[in-house]
């Protein structure tokens, strides 16, 4: 099996584009999130709605307003990381 990742590597290496390849950041990111079930950016995105409507009822508007806007950085964090599970670098860059 060892030998059949190699070749993929190689074969990735010369005839995919360096553009469609993961840099270095991005590379360690989806490595730890890709360990969270998907569940979980869905809790974070309302979870954080829900805190944004709480510190709203409670007279904290611009603090309602700063939580507020963390729910779509989840939710579009949760969907990127999906398609990366499915679609991304992994297909070209399997670890063993």
């Amino acid at each position: 099996m060892s030998r059949i990742v190699e070749q993929v590597r190689e074969f990735a290496e010369r005839h995919v584009p360096s553009s469609d390849r993961e840099g270095g950041l991005a590379r360690p990111i989806e490595e730890i999130t890709s360990k969270l079930p998907s569940d979980t950016w869905l809790w974070l995105g309302y979870g954080s709605i829900a805190a944004s409507i709480t510190l709203k009822l409670m007279g904290r508007g611009r603090d309602a307003n700063f939580v507020g806007m963390w729910a779509p950085v989840f939710l579009i964090h949760g969907v990127y990381n999906k398609i990366v599970k499915t679609q991304g670098h992994d297909k070209y860059d399997q670890r063993d």
